[in-house]
């Protein structure tokens, strides 16, 4: 059986350790790994994390530029079966919403919506105001999953490593990835 190709978009929101979690574990899921990193993105993973835009590539098995509205991850008829943006700007969620395809990483969200595939997207901002939630609606009714990155405490997590590798796990469930380990509830 091929590996799963997944999109990952990082964008400028805050949370990029989420968009380098997923790539290290999609990585050892076997998935093959497709980045589009927005300029804001790169530099918040610089801000954040301390890494520059070629350790980000290294993170992934293919890395497209943003402005490539040609790449393959453009067309319906490439075989991705996931598309996860971590962390997701409010300003993609909005180009998502209204169906702006006008860089890589939007026309490839669009792709998947209208091929009726798994689409993820990790928004991070808060407090919501009302164009947010609109937007978060509307890209539910089209099929996309909004799951903004907010950790579970059930599990007792001991650090914040725990928690985002959780919250990561949880992604890459609603994502349909064979092998996600999210931790679940076992009741009371």
């Amino acid at each position: 059986m091929p590996a799963p190709h997944v999109v990952v978009g990082i964008t400028g929101a805050s949370g990029a350790v989420y968009g380098v979690r997923l790539l290290q574990r999609l990585r050892a899921l076997g998935a093959h790994t497709h980045l589009v990193l927005t300029s804001a993105g790169i530099l918040n993973a610089h801000h954040e994390l301390g890494l520059d835009r070629s350790a980000l590539e290294r993170l992934a098995d293919e890395t497209h530029a943003i402005g490539n509205v040609g790449a393959c991850i453009a067309s319906g008829s490439h075989p991705s079966a996931a598309m996860i943006v971590a962390p997701c700007t409010m300003k993609t969620l909005a180009a998502i919403a209204h169906g702006f395809g006008d860089n890589l990483l939007t026309r490839a969200a669009d792709v998947m919506l209208k091929e009726r595939r798994r689409l993820v997207l990790m928004v991070r901002e808060t407090p919501f105001n009302l164009a947010h939630l609109r937007n978060m609606t509307a890209v539910t009714e089209m099929g996309g999953i909004i799951f903004p990155p907010l950790p579970a405490f059930y599990h007792r997590p001991q650090s914040l490593d725990e928690m985002v590798d959780d919250t990561v796990e949880r992604t890459l469930a609603l994502a349909g990835l064979a092998g996600a380990q999210p931790q679940q509830w076992a009741g009371l």
